[in-house]
């Protein structure tokens, strides 16, 4: 399902993003493929800095469909960026995707936070987000955070996954499970 970035996938990644119902939400956006190879070796470089952390999304085949990536990395918090090209829409690859990234992020680094900026007006993003069990509305929770990403205009909704209620809505998850299987 994920997989780190490479560079001998950017061809069929440069084509979906261009798609123009996934460009607009992209935020490494590149107008050439010349560009978005240059954009993801700055990427691979600034992964192996400890600056981000970028993953390919794959389909079951192995092929590359869209990325997942934890940005702007400080205070052992990170901004999540999603994408997956249009073919692949409602499949079900994006809840997957970020299932298996939080898994890796919360259990395999220190990140204490993930944020999500979504744009108000962008239902589909929307929707995902409000999907994830473990999701809080981060507005008022993270106010100096939300006031930051709308600090030219009030246009996003801020969300925030942590640490502690990942791991303990997969404690309890995982319980339940051993419950049922019981009783």
């Amino acid at each position: 399902m994920l997989k780190p970035r490479d560079l001998h996938d950017v061809p069929v990644l440069f084509e979906l993003m261009s798609h123009p119902e996934v460009f607009p939400y992209v935020r490494q956006k590149a107008a050439t493929s010349d560009e978005f190879y240059f954009l993801t070796r700055q990427t691979i470089e600034a992964e192996a800095n400890g600056e981000l952390i970028s993953r390919t999304i794959v389909d079951d085949q192995y092929h590359p469909i869209g990325t997942i990536n934890l940005f702007d990395i400080k205070n052992n918090q990170g901004f999540l960026a999603t994408w997956i090209g249009q073919p692949y829409f409602g499949k079900g690859y994006n809840k997957l995707a970020k299932e298996q990234f939080f898994e890796e992020i919360f259990y395999q680094t220190s990140i204490e936070t993930i944020f999500m900026k979504v744009r108000k007006t962008n239902t589909r993003s929307l929707k995902a987000v409000l999907k994830i069990p473990y999701v809080a509305l981060g507005n008022s929770i993270y106010a100096d955070v939300y006031e930051e990403i709308n600090a030219n205009d009030e246009i996003y909704d801020l969300f925030a996954i942590s640490k502690e209620h990942y791991m303990s809505y997969h404690q309890f998850s995982n319980i339940a499970a051993s419950e049922d299987e019981v009783g």
